[in-house]
């Protein structure tokens, strides 16, 4: 009897992959491996819900994708996007009929796909924090908690990436620092800024403010979305930007300092039958910071890769690396170069807006919406129209 207790012990802790991380990506690799049949199991360090950092933008191009509804835990729905220009009177404004920003807090979004995941067979253990991995034909995963064993891993744990390090892998993402605060203001602030989710360009230098409204409060945000060689005063900046926004009175604030990777790895993504995920592998939208759309997308590709290959180790890999190529690796490296152009090269920035900056506004739209990428031949169509502006 106790031999087979044993034994019922070590099979309950051994599965075909183990994903590290209850975050979008990590739970939506999970539903889709799930449903190929394929055990799972969710690793997670914290207890469910949780409160995560993010601005809990989820654009149109994500949620059209999410293969259930998603609406319990929609708190707004935006189909109106205005984008100001600090210092300028360049404002643009872009209309949808399905909503642009679907606005929702990542403890309730986040345990929805885990919930749903876990509905599919997927084994969710909570509290347990990965120490230190034991790589081998099977990976044994050493947590607070005891051993998990699995053939695959995937890492969806985030910018800071614990598991990449202890796999080996050198930084070679940039990343860049962001500044958000829940905030509750005034009725009468909350009703003038809860219309319209708002973007501020220039507001701090190399990036933009945000003013996301959720329910019944705002979240309001700074972020340099390429990297300065200077020191930046984000509270300061966030504080000047409450005056932008017309905000006088705060009835209560929390802070939340957090980094963003907007450039993806340069030395593969899988290592000894790791896979990297979302902002573990440096996914999010390099121009905006978003990161939720394509951390879904990526953990999807990665079980669909490991479902595909039939649990064939370098078949994975390969599929992997393909399925990126072929999808979200070409547009993040455009916008990494459009990035640098948009944010540093400001006169000429605004000069190309003056002509053209409401089918930008509406081009980035579609991008949201899921309807286009970033073009492939920017160079040639920017360097046209500044002649065309010049000349």
């Amino acid at each position: 009897m106790a031999n087979n207790l044993v034994l019922e012990k070590k099979r309950m802790k051994s599965f075909d992959v183990a994903i590290i991380g209850s975050g979008p990506s990590g739970a939506s690799a999970a539903f889709e491996l799930a449903k190929s049949g394929i055990s799972t199991v969710i690793i997670e360090k914290e207890i469910l819900p949780r409160y995560k950092t993010c601005g809990g933008g989820l654009v149109f191009r994500g949620r059209k994708k999410m293969p259930f509804d998603v609406s319990s835990v929609v708190e707004r729905e935006f189909y109106e996007v205005d984008t100001y220009f600090a210092n300028t009177p360049l404002k643009f404004t872009t209309n949808r009929d399905q909503p642009i920003v679907s606005m929702i807090m990542r403890d309730a979004f986040d345990s929805l796909i885990v919930e749903k995941s876990k509905e599919k067979g997927v084994v969710l253990l909570q509290n347990h924090k990965v120490l230190n991995i034991s790589f081998g034909d099977i990976q044994t995963i050493h947590t607070s908690e005891g051993d998990v064993q699995a053939k695959f891993i995937i890492a969806g744990d985030g910018a800071l990436s614990p598991v990449s390090k202890m796999v080996g892998w050198e930084e070679t993402r940039t990343i860049i620092p962001a500044l958000e605060y829940e905030v509750e203001v005034s009725a009468a602030d909350f009703e003038r800024l809860s219309k319209n989710v708002r973007f501020d360009v220039d507001v701090i230098p190399l990036g933009y403010g945000w003013c996301f409204p959720k329910k019944n409060h705002l979240s309001i945000g700074v972020g340099a979305f390429v990297k300065s060689k200077q020191k930046i005063d984000l509270k300061k900046i966030y504080a000047e930007y409450l005056k932008i926004l017309g905000i006088n009175e705060i009835i209560s604030e929390e802070a939340h300092g957090f980094v963003i990777p907007v450039s993806p790895r340069t030395d593969t993504f899988v290592k000894k039958n790791v896979f990297l995920i979302g902002d573990s592998a440096g996914f999010a939208d390099p121009i905006t910071a978003e990161g939720i759309s394509n951390s879904i997308l990526s953990g999807v590709l990665a079980a669909q890769s490991i479902a595909e290959s039939k649990l064939d180790s370098a078949r994975a890999a390969q599929l992997y690396q393909e399925k990126l190529e072929n999808s979200l690796l070409p547009e993040i490296r455009t916008g990494v170069i459009l990035a640098k152009f948009f944010y540093e090269k400001k006169s000429l920035r605004n000069l190309f807006l003056k002509k053209y900056g409401q089918v930008l506004a509406n081009a980035m739209t579609d991008v949201f919406m899921g309807d286009r990428t970033y073009p492939k031949d920017y160079k040639a169509s920017i360097r046209r129209k500044i002649k065309e502006i010049i000349f």
